[in-house]
């Protein structure tokens, strides 16, 4: 086995690229953050999830995800309590569509509390915390010292993995709200396709949890 700690880091990337690109709750939270309320909030919520993705890594370190294995109760109470949060936030958005598209000053959701929203979306997503559990431990050798800076190295690859993924996301859902602006009929109709999303994206996540 080649002892250099980053030899094998290609194969952690495409691992997880492999699972950021899969439609899930975060991805849909982005989606609709950049499509209520533009490219900017889209790029606030990537860096709330960002920031999510750190903790999860962390959280591997402390063992937390050990925890969530060994107490599969858990596992489903924090997947309950993520599904019903973004289903919430689906609800919210099917209610105030006619909002959608409203480009005029002070419409939109303060950046902080969508990148705030974001952080919370992460961390209530307890598939997260199983992949650093059976993923992370095997990219990190202890015996070869520096052990945090592994992690660390770890987490800028799951950075870079959501910043071009769901950024790219973000700015095009920017661009297409720009292009619903024009018509009233057309910001309910999207603002209902988005609330939709989130609420089946929430449904299936807790289906897909409690199977």
């Amino acid at each position: 086995m080649d002892t250099t700690p980053y030899t094998h880091l290609w194969l952690y990337a495409v691992l997880v690229f492999g699972i950021i690109v899969l439609p899930g709750m975060d991805m849909a939270f982005v989606l609709a953050s950049a499509l209520a309320d533009g490219a900017r909030a889209g790029f606030a919520a990537v860096a709330g999830m960002v920031v999510g993705g750190f903790v999860h890594v962390l959280a591997s370190a402390l063992g937390i995800s050990l925890l969530l294995q060994a107490w599969p109760t858990l596992f489903d109470v924090l997947l309950t309590a993520g599904g019903l949060y973004v289903a919430w936030m689906g609800w919210q958005l099917w209610r105030g569509a006619g909002a959608l598209g409203a480009v005029q000053a002070g419409t939109s959701r303060p950046l902080p509390a969508t990148f705030g929203r974001a952080v919370l979306t992460c961390l209530m997503n307890p598939k997260a915390y199983l992949f650093c559990l059976a993923v992370v431990p095997q990219f990190i050798r202890p015996e070869l010292g520096r052990v945090a800076l592994q992690g660390f190295v770890l987490f800028l690859i799951g950075a870079a993995a959501q910043v071009l993924i769901y950024g790219g996301m973000a700015l095009a859902a920017g661009r297409v709200r720009i292009w619903l602006a024009g018509s009233a009929a057309t910001q309910v109709t999207a603002g209902r396709a988005v609330g939709a999303l989130l609420l089946a994206t929430a449904a299936w996540t807790l289906a897909s949890g409690w199977r």
